[in-house]
């Protein structure tokens, strides 16, 4: 098909020399700021470089890669001879394009792939060109990990998340001359969109202390306890490590039983109360439940000895305490998201090998107890990298937040990552307003003894359903745990992948219902009913198969699990009393929700 002139041109408005000049020279000073704050905190000793063992790490491992294809000269040449014979192809079918005959791509994006979205990248023939070309280039650098021999295994994940790093950082997409929608916006604009983008990005590098923190979502647009975090209740007991939070009854009756939530101290408890329509907090509250929740501090280097013996001992065994003290009663239903549920699974078990039945029921979100398979992010796990985060933990006595959020938004770059790249520093735009990404970089540091701890007998050995792990001086075993389970796994879950928790959910000794949600971490997590999204699947308590085998047995069910979940909390309890009165006259109320420790910041 010959392609008309229109379509083969970048089509730009009268380019004004001088004030592209000015805009130029404006991106000059601007990126004398953004050196100016990269530089100024190493030069002060604030910021200790670890790009070297990093650095090693990658070439250590991708040399293993590449020592098997260089080790036989045939494969050598083979590997060339496929990535050369994609370019012959690739060449071929341009050179018969711009003959005007009608030709098929050779190389084609996915298409949920939206980096290619833009019609010139099919239409004009230039961009057409590096577009495939990068493609097979990527396609190429895949096969060259995934059918290199003799890898261990840990060695072949790492290689595969290091190219597709660099695969998504390569991508043409990412530089303005090789993308067409941004070469016609710095074009049309007079390079007003790098100006704005390079004042952007010193922003975001003194904003990160150095580092780049880019923004996902519009910061000024969302305050914690005014727009977020709404729901009314108390802070009734805090120590060094976390408030307790009670909420407000909406109902004349609730559950006699009441929940206490364990969230993750990787980010901050509010994930679960975003804005009223997307509450869970505030949906259980509506359901006539009394809720308690869990706001983790946000640890400095006076907390650095705290280890998981203590933020279980001044977490969720304080917790209980408190709202026995505020309610009367002596068993909760109990809830653990991601290492919060891990939290859980480990105070359950310690509490069975005390006979400490107080949480009558267990439910779990997207939370790992194996971690067999436990994903990419084990690719950050091994020996080596472990003594290099404790020795820069030892430094400061945690782990900045800003390297946490980074190797999880790295586990989803082409998402998390390269879009805001784009949108930020070279188109220059403003974030648009995202509640859930807000929440996203309002993540937390880490404490030295906690954090090792956690990556050491997690990650690292998979203590726990080994039977190997020990905390309050009491050697774990899953299978005591008699409390019935209701375990919430996440269907494209990048951080606990479903299959992990899938396998995990067999070491529990008591009754389990495994249930699967449509979409990620958190989108599967906080659905409510009303928005009407995505699905979940019901089925047998795992076996010990694969998750695979388990979905084509599983029942399919429309839109959100919470209601669900509410069904089986009601099963295993159903007797109410009056609505409670915050704090119950025992405890009195410290403050507002959300409390002061959800509101410090980096």
């Amino acid at each position: 098909m010959k392609d008309d002139t229109r379509q083969n041109s970048i089509e730009v408005s009268a380019l004004d020399i001088e004030a592209f000049a000015k805009n130029l020279a404006r991106v000059v000073e601007e990126g004398g700021k953004a050196l100016a704050a990269y530089v100024k905190p190493r030069e002060e000793g604030q910021v200790h470089e670890g790009l070297s063992e990093e650095f090693t790490d990658i070439v250590k491992t991708l040399a293993q890669v590449l020592e098997y294809w260089l080790a036989d000269p045939q494969r050598a040449i083979e590997l060339q001879s496929k990535l050369g014979q994609g370019y012959l192809d690739l060449w071929a079918s341009t050179a018969n394009r711009l003959a005007g005959k009608e030709t098929s791509p050779v190389a084609h994006p996915d298409p949920r792939d939206k980096r290619f979205a833009d019609p010139e990248w099919s239409s004009n023939q230039f961009f057409d060109f590096l577009k495939q070309a990068y493609l097979l280039s990527a396609h190429w650098a895949e096969h060259l990990v995934k059918d290199a021999k003799g890898l261990d295994p840990h060695t072949r994940q790492k290689a595969q998340f290091y190219v597709r790093q660099f695969i998504n950082a390569a991508s043409p997409s990412n530089f303005v001359l090789t993308n067409p929608e941004l070469l016609r916006e710095t074009l049309n604009s007079n390079g007003e969109n790098l100006a704005r983008g390079m004042h952007m990005l010193a922003e975001d590098i003194e904003a990160g202390g150095g580092d780049i923190k880019i923004r996902q979502s519009d910061a000024n647009a969302f305050k914690v306890g005014k727009n977020l975090a709404l729901t009314p209740g108390k802070v009734i007991f805090q120590n060094a490590l976390m408030q307790l939070i009670q909420y407000e009854s909406a109902t004349e009756r609730v559950l006699k039983r009441p929940l206490l939530i364990v969230p993750p101290w990787i980010n901050k408890f509010y994930v679960l109360d975003l804005t009223p329509d997307k509450s869970y907090i505030k949906w259980c509250v509506d359901q006539g439940l009394t809720v308690f929740v869990i706001s983790w501090v946000n640890p400095d280097e006076k907390l650095a000895a705290m280890g998981f013996d203590d933020y279980m001992m001044l977490g969720p065994l304080a917790a209980l305490d408190a709202i026995e003290d505020a309610t009367g009663e002596a068993e909760v239903n109990a809830i653990g998201y991601c290492v919060g549920g891990t939290l859980l699974a480990v105070t359950l078990a310690y509490m069975a090998t005390k006979r400490d039945t107080r949480i009558a029921s267990a439910t779990f979100f997207a939370a790992q107890v194996d971690f067999a398979h436990a994903g990419d992010l084990k690719v950050f796990v091994d020996e080596e990298q472990l003594q290099a985060i404790e020795q820069r933990m030892a430094e400061r006595g945690y782990l900045d937040s800003q390297k946490m959020a980074t190797a999880f938004n790295l586990l989803r770059s082409n998402d998390l990552i390269w879009p805001y790249v784009i949108n930020n520093y070279l188109r220059g735009r403003t974030p648009m307003p995202f509640d859930l990404l807000y929440w996203n970089s309002d993540s937390t540091r880490l404490p030295a003894a906690n954090h090792s701890f956690y990556l050491r007998k997690c990650y690292f050995e998979n203590a726990l359903t080994k039977g190997k792990m020990e905390v309050g001086g009491v050697k774990l075993d899953l299978k005591k745990i008699e409390t019935p389970v209701y375990n919430l796994a996440t269907r494209e879950d990048h951080i606990a992948p479903a299959e992990s928790v899938f396998r995990g959910a067999k070491f529990f000794g008591g009754p389990m219902k495994f249930v699967l949600a449509g979409s990620g971490h958190i989108a599967g997590v906080v659905n409510p009913p009303a928005k009407k999204k995505y699905q979940y699947w019901t089925g047998d308590k795992p076996d010990g198969h694969a998750l695979s085998a388990w979905i084509a047995k599983a029942m399919e069910h429309p839109g959100s699990w919470w209601p669900d979940w509410l069904e089986w909390i009601k099963a295993h309890g159903t007797s109410e009393v009056t609505a409670r009165k915050i704090g119950g006259g025992k405890l009195k109320p410290i403050e507002d929700a959300p409390g002061s420790y959800v509101r410090v910041r980096d």
